[in-house]
C-alpha cells in the first residue's frame, strides 16, 4: 500500500477506470454478441439494426482507447463479412 497522498489517489482512480473499461469492455462484447445472434437467426432487418449498434460501439471503443484501430477495423471487416454473406 503507498504511503504518499498522490499515490493513494491514483490507486483509487486506477481501481475505478479499471472497473468503467471492464463494463465498456462487456459492453462492446454485448453488441457484437447480439449481431452475431441475429446473422445466426438469419433475420436481415434485425442484422442490419445490430451492425450499426456493434460498429458505433467498436468506433466508440477505439476513441475510448479501448481497442486499437486496425483491431476495431478488423472486427468491422470481419462484421461487414458476417452481413454481406446473409444477402
Amino acid at each position: 500500500m503507498p504511503n504518499i497522498k498522490s499515490a493513494k489517489k491514483r490507486v483509487l482512480v486506477n481501481k475505478s477506470k479499471a472497473m468503467q473499461n471492464k463494463a465498456a469492455r462487456s459492453a462492446l462484447k454485448t453488441d457484437i454478441k447480439k449481431f452475431e445472434a441475429a446473422v445466426a437467426e438469419g433475420n436481415r432487418s434485425e442484422a442490419d439494426s445490430a451492425y450499426k449498434v456493434a460498429v458505433k460501439a467498436v468506433d466508440k471503443a477505439v476513441g475510448h482507447g479501448l481497442l486499437h484501430r486496425n483491431n476495431a477495423a478488423r472486427k468491422k471487416s470481419a462484421l461487414t463479412l458476417k452481413l454481406n454473406k446473409l444477402a
